[in-house]
C-alpha cells in the first residue's frame, strides 16, 4: 500500500497555488502602498528615501554607511539620497564625535513630522481595510503570517 504525499494531492496543489496568488497580491498591494507612502512623505523624493527616513525614525541617528547597511542599499545611492534629503531640510548632519572625518545623520524636526504623518496615513489604510474584521480574524492572520515567514520553516 503506497501513501500519497501532500505534494501529490491535486487539492493541496490547488490550495498552494491559490496561496501563491494571494501572496503576490499582498506584495503588489505593499509596493503600491510604499509608493503612496513615499509620495506622502515628500513628492520630490524616490521611494527609497522614505525607507531611509523610516529607519532613522525607528533607530535614531547613525553614520550614512550604517544606514546603507541597515536598509540594504549601496553606499553611493544612500549617500545621494541623504544629500537630497538634507537639501530639502528633512535630515540634519553633524560631525561624528568618535571620528571627525565622518558625519552622523538624523531626521530634522520636519523630517520626523513627515515620517509620523506618513506612518499615520499607512495605518489608516490598514484600519480601513480591516475595519469589519473581528479581533480573532486579525489575530489569526497575524499568527498565520508569522508562521509563514518564520525562519524555522525554511
Amino acid at each position: 500500500m503506497q501513501t500519497k504525499s501532500a505534494a501529490d494531492d491535486p487539492g493541496r496543489r490547488e490550495l498552494e497555488s491559490a496561496l501563491g496568488e494571494q501572496i503576490n497580491a499582498v506584495i503588489s498591494a505593499a509596493r503600491a502602498l510604499s509608493e503612496r507612502s513615499a509620495a506622502h512623505f515628500h513628492p520630490q523624493l524616490q521611494p527609497a528615501a522614505f525607507h531611509i527616513a523610516r529607519w532613522l525614525y525607528a533607530f535614531g541617528p547613525a553614520k550614512p554607511s550604517e544606514v546603507a547597511e541597515a536598509v540594504h542599499m549601496d553606499r553611493s545611492s544612500t549617500s545621494t539620497l541623504i544629500g537630497r534629503m538634507r537639501s530639502l531640510g528633512l535630515l540634519d548632519a553633524s560631525p561624528n564625535p568618535q571620528d571627525r572625518r565622518s558625519v552622523i545623520v538624523r531626521l530634522s524636526a520636519d523630517g520626523r513630522e513627515r515620517v509620523a504623518a506618513t506612518l499615520d496615513d499607512r495605518g489608516d489604510v490598514f484600519r480601513r481595510r480591516t475595519r469589519d474584521w473581528s479581533d480573532d480574524d486579525l489575530s489569526q492572520l497575524v499568527g498565520l503570517l508569522r508562521r509563514l515567514t518564520s525562519e524555522q520553516h525554511t
